[in-house]
């Protein structure tokens, strides 16, 4: 390992058990530091409730850690927006969100709208589709931010369980971060492969940080993140906790392989800068259906959100209604 990755990963790395609930809870409150959690969800209705109540539950009703607890629903088709709010979210519509500025598809759009909505200071972001893991997610995001005022990213890292076809559990999940984030990182950013988990979709950041940042509209957007923060403030910005384990649903192939690409065009634009940048092209996949070879040309979302500090809102929008 680079010698720079390997002082870092001793320097940066905690576990979820050194943050206890009474030190952030001081550490809030001294620092007068306002805490939002933002849970970005496309079609999730099986899964949101039982993200968001948990954490309403341990970090808002019985501790006063988390000041706001937000879903943004990312054109859902199905009941997400609804299962959200019955279990106590703030909920937006992604395309609601400044309409003026227009809207795209995909997870990092809904990150990116949600700092136009959101107030805290420090902002934790979990996934929606988790079905092993707890609210120490969060205590553990937030730990190293609380703590000290030089920290501006914190990535979450864990065992990724996976259920395979047969019905067995293994942990050989991470597919995309092995395949590509990783060897893309020991290539090109050798001083980062000490980041257990690139790609997590537990992560914390600074509002500061985060509003500074051009934000890829896709699945890119925790590469870019990553990439970005140690290239303007160093490694000694990014810290990492270790979680323990998460499980959620797993992703087809095919599908696995347009995150992918995003990857490979997020890493070489930052790679090269303005000199050859990455834009507008499909991916060509193929499948076998009754003896015949098919062709699926895919779009890989490339746009990116400038930083959301210099974005014009035209007025806070209204959350969706709770469901009664």
């Amino acid at each position: 390992m680079d010698h720079r990755a390997e002082a870092w990963f001793r320097r940066r790395t905690s576990r979820w058990q050194d943050w206890p609930l009474e030190q952030l809870l001081d550490l809030k409150q001294r620092g007068g530091t306002r805490i939002s959690v933002v849970i970005p969800a496309r079609n999730e209705e099986r899964t949101v409730a039982s993200v968001v109540g948990p954490l309403l539950a341990a970090l808002v009703t019985d501790a006063p850690l988390v000041d706001e607890l937000v879903v943004i629903d990312s054109d859902s088709t199905d009941a997400t927006a609804r299962a959200a709010s019955d279990a106590g979210a703030v909920v937006y519509r992604a395309r609601d969100i400044a309409p003026a500025l227009g809207a795209r598809q995909g997870k990092g759009e809904a990150l990116w709208k949600s700092l136009l909505v959101t107030q805290g200071d420090v902002l934790v972001f979990v996934d929606a589709d988790l079905t092993q893991w707890g609210p120490h997610f969060v205590t553990g995001l937030l730990g190293p931010l609380l703590a000290d005022p030089g920290v501006l990213l914190v990535k979450g890292f864990y065992a990724r369980i996976r259920t395979e076809a047969d019905g067995s559990v293994s942990s050989e999940g991470g597919r995309v971060t092995e395949l590509v984030a990783r060897p893309l990182l020991s290539l090109w950013w050798p001083q980062l492969a000490g980041v257990v988990q690139p790609l997590a979709g537990e992560w914390s950041a600074r509002r500061s940080l985060m509003e500074s940042l051009a934000i890829p509209v896709g699945y890119g957007v925790e590469l870019a993140v990553l990439l970005d923060t140690a290239s303007r403030h160093g490694l000694d910005a990014l810290a990492q906790v270790d979680l323990g384990s998460r499980a959620h649903r797993h992703q087809a192939n095919h599908d696995l392989a347009v995150m992918a690409a995003e990857l490979l065009a997020v890493a070489e634009n930052r790679r090269t800068g303005s000199r050859q940048r990455v834009s507008g092209f499909t991916l060509e996949q193929y499948s076998r259906e009754d003896g015949q070879v098919l062709r699926r040309s895919r779009p890989v979302p490339t746009d990116e959100r400038p930083p959301a500090g210099t974005a014009f809102a035209t007025g806070r929008p209204r959350p969706l209604p709770a469901a009664r």
